[in-house]
């Protein structure tokens, strides 16, 4: 299946390390993508009009992202001690710029404050405070976390799942490389519209199972609560290296 993006742009070409060194870089681990299929048109007024909703298939989707980070630090420098690792949880969909597939942020919720004001401030995108906790019981990871942040939606998010068996790597014609593979983010700041890219290894997805599930990050955003059963992705760990913001 062809989507929006690779209408215009070769979808392996992303995958390519850009020009130049980065300017940090970092590990994303234990990783639960969640995935709803969602109309386009209710997405629509929460997204910049230069951006495309990305669709595959003809269907747009919203994620649903918990995970942990950490060796998180500038290139040439080593970590900060207590801005090195903390969990992080967001809420996405997919987009596209002049053909440029990337991810769209509706919510970032972070549980390291000076981690939220940077983000904020200086790559402009909307972190919140929260309070999160991740425990690993074998295979099975239990992960919860609640907005403390001033002035904002409430929303919290708690789940439990389980680690299942490890995938092939994505094609680019599968759901899996539509959803997890993207190599830029698109933010504004003052009606301009900024890109970011990334660089890291393709995702070694495994299966999961989620046993326990109670989320209103989605409806914090004035969105509807998904219908039906997510589509479920496990990353165990990925370095990650990330590039200044660009103004597109």
């Amino acid at each position: 299946m062809k989507t929006d993006s690779q209408n215009n742009v070769d979808c392996l070409s992303i995958r390519r390390r850009p020009k130049g060194f980065p300017l940090m870089r970092q590990w994303w681990g234990k990783l639960l993508f969640m995935h709803w299929p969602v109309k386009a048109e209710l997405l629509r007024p929460l997204i910049p009009s230069r951006l495309t909703i990305d669709t595959f298939d003809g269907v747009a989707w919203i994620g649903v992202v918990p995970f942990t980070m950490w060796g998180i630090r500038p290139s040439f420098t080593p970590p900060f001690p207590g801005l090195s690792a903390f969990h992080e949880l967001n809420v996405r969909t997919y987009v596209h710029y002049d053909g440029v597939p990337g991810v769209w942020f509706f919510s970032l919720d972070a549980a390291n404050a000076p981690a939220v004001w940077a983000a904020r401030n200086f790559v402009h995108l909307p972190y919140y405070n929260a309070r999160m906790a991740l425990e690993q019981q074998d295979d099975t990871i239990i992960y919860s976390s609640t907005r403390t942040h001033k002035a904002a939606p409430s929303a919290e998010f708690k789940a439990t799942w389980s680690i299942g068996d490890k995938l092939e790597e994505s094609t680019p014609e599968s759901p899996e490389f539509f959803l997890t593979e993207r190599y830029c983010l698109y933010t504004t700041r003052k009606e301009k519209l900024y890109r970011l890219r990334i660089f890291h290894p393709p995702w070694p997805l495994r299966k999961a199972t989620v046993s326990t599930f109670h989320s209103t990050m989605i409806e914090s955003l004035g969105l509807p609560t998904p219908a039906g059963e997510p589509l479920l992705h496990y990353a165990e760990s990925l370095k990650v290296d990330i590039w200044p913001l660009v103004k597109v």
